[in-house]
């Protein structure tokens, strides 16, 4: 596979928010459908990483892509990992390549800011000019209980165009382990974007 072959871009934002696995197993996914992948982590979730999985992701952009190269086997350029300010990033303009984007998962902090369109960081950035473009946004809380608060930038952002996919794994699937509730959320993102998955069966099938 060259990288000529792939798929359009997709951006996966990972913020602090608990869940940093639902992240991690859409990037792999999202790598097995033969997509490009522009990856951000804030600050915060590498930190939530750290504390919730087995990965030691470095902070460095160039050497995220590396260890995210080899941890799920893409293809060279196939992953591209962008810092919280830089700015000179595709994301970070309506006039760079189009990308849909999902925040996964979507700290309250984060979906607050991209509501208000604060755009303090590249994260924040990208969501914005997503929005304003009218390109998909999926945001992906992981919160309990909500706060009005919450509520009412998850209202925000619906009016937007944005797509709020909370976290919240069905159990209709029969889930026998962990890995199970994650792909029930990750196939859902997939069938958001309209990629192709054998993550879980549709309903019916």
């Amino acid at each position: 596979m060259g990288e000529s072959t792939l798929h359009p871009p997709v951006t996966v934002a990972i913020t602090g928010a608990s869940g940093a696995q639902y992240g991690l197993r859409l990037i792999e996914a999202l790598i097995a459908a033969e997509h490009e992948v522009w990856v951000m982590v804030s600050k915060a979730a590498h930190l939530v990483i750290e504390t919730e999985t087995d990965a030691a992701l470095p902070a460095r952009p160039e050497r995220l892509a590396q260890t995210l190269t080899e941890r799920y086997g893409a293809a060279a350029g196939q992953i591209r990992c962008f810092g919280r300010e830089e700015w000179m990033a595709p994301v970070a303009s309506g006039s760079g390549a189009p990308s849909a984007m999902v925040i996964c998962p979507c700290s309250t902090g984060t979906l607050s800011a991209v509501a208000t369109g604060a755009s303090n960081n590249l994260i924040e950035r990208a969501a914005d000019v997503a929005l304003k473009e009218r390109r998909q946004l999926i945001l992906v809380p992981r919160e309990t209980p909500l706060s009005a608060i919450h509520l009412e930038h998850m209202l925000s952002l619906t009016r937007m165009g944005a797509v709020i996919l909370p976290a919240a794994p069905g159990f209709y699937h029969r889930p026998a382990s962990v890995d199970d509730l994650i792909d029930f959320i990750v196939a859902r993102i997939l069938n958001q974007l309209g990629i192709e998955h054998r993550l879980l069966p549709r309903w019916g099938e």
